[in-house]
């Protein structure tokens, strides 16, 4: 018969054979999972319980068993999604499905290394991504890692001993007044030329652009409401209050809107009347019209805000 403890102390019992058991409880990767204390007599059982029992509540406790990389980055993704935004946890997906199970997928959580960390991101370097996208890599696994710490899955994260190359940051090129006006005189008749002349006199993102409604534009008051953003189709509140922000368009920018305007929704829009894509802006639009107008092909659209 198990004496009776208090809520998480755990219980002692005595075997047919005559072997004394000490039982209690902590949080696994499947959810609670209970550990055994074998000894013959009970006063070694109990001494060594409130150890275990001390060791587990102190945060001492690791118990990963044999629960692989890929196995926990699933489940560690949906304890996050909904406590980040959708454009984040979506990212992180990507990362864990792409980069990150491919190559340490079957590897124990508890077994994996240093070295082998260091090995993938010098490979991911080799295979032609960005410094980066390997930061991206390292910092999603660092904070997945760092959870299985807090649910004592693992003793230490591993990533802290890990170096992740250095992001080298590419100056800011803003457009030469002649080369704006040639910008804008090759993109006269276009029917993106109102977005052109929004992101040179605006200094607006590219994804709050193309987030834009109708409704957040008074032309008459010559004003603009930037009130979210789009990313890969989705739309999202800016991430911070300043985000949110009201602008004073030129007289350039109202001309341009007002001959752009059309029944829809969004103010720039598909054929099928959702927001035009980011990725396809930039590549189907921007690449072409670089070399259209011999501008440097690394110009970035990004360039355009600080023109």
């Amino acid at each position: 018969m198990a004496k009776r403890r208090g809520n998480g102390e755990g219980s002692i019992y005595r075997r047919k054979d005559g072997l004394w058991v000490g039982q209690y409880k902590i949080h696994a990767p499947n959810g609670i999972k209970s550990k055994y204390i074998y000894s013959k007599n009970r006063k070694d059982v109990a001494a060594k319980l409130a150890k275990a029992i001390a060791e587990r509540d102190s945060g001492f406790v690791f118990d990963s068993g044999s629960l692989r990389v890929a196995e926990y980055l699933g489940k560690w993704l949906e304890t996050v999604r909904g406590t980040v935004r959708e454009r984040t946890w979506k990212r992180s997906e990507e990362i864990v499905r792409i980069h990150l199970v491919p190559s340490l997928g079957k590897t124990r959580l508890d077994r994996l290394s240093t070295l082998q960390l260091q090995s993938l991101y010098s490979s991911k370097l080799d295979s032609g991504l960005s410094a980066r996208t390997v930061r991206m890599i390292h910092s999603i696994l660092h904070k997945a890692l760092k959870q299985a710490v807090r649910w004592a899955l693992i003793p230490r994260n591993v990533t802290e001993a890990v170096s992740p190359p250095r992001e080298q940051t590419k100056e800011i090129r803003p457009l030469s007044e002649e080369e704006a006006k040639r910008l804008l005189r090759a993109v006269r008749g276009d029917k993106l030329e109102a977005l052109y002349v929004l992101a040179i006199t605006s200094g607006l993102r590219s994804g709050e652009i193309l987030a834009l409604r109708w409704t957040d534009l008074d032309l008459q008051a010559g004003t603009l409401q930037v009130k979210r953003t789009v990313f890969n189709g989705q739309i999202e509140a800016p991430k911070t209050l300043k985000g949110r922000r009201s602008i004073k368009l030129t007289k350039n920018s109202i001309r341009a809107l007002q001959k752009h305007r059309k029944v829809g929704e969004w103010v720039f829009c598909t054929k099928v009347g959702t927001p035009v894509s980011v990725h396809n802006l930039h590549n189907r639009s921007w690449k072409p019209l670089l070399k259209k107008t011999g501008l440097p092909l690394d110009t970035r659209f990004h360039d355009l805000r600080h023109t």
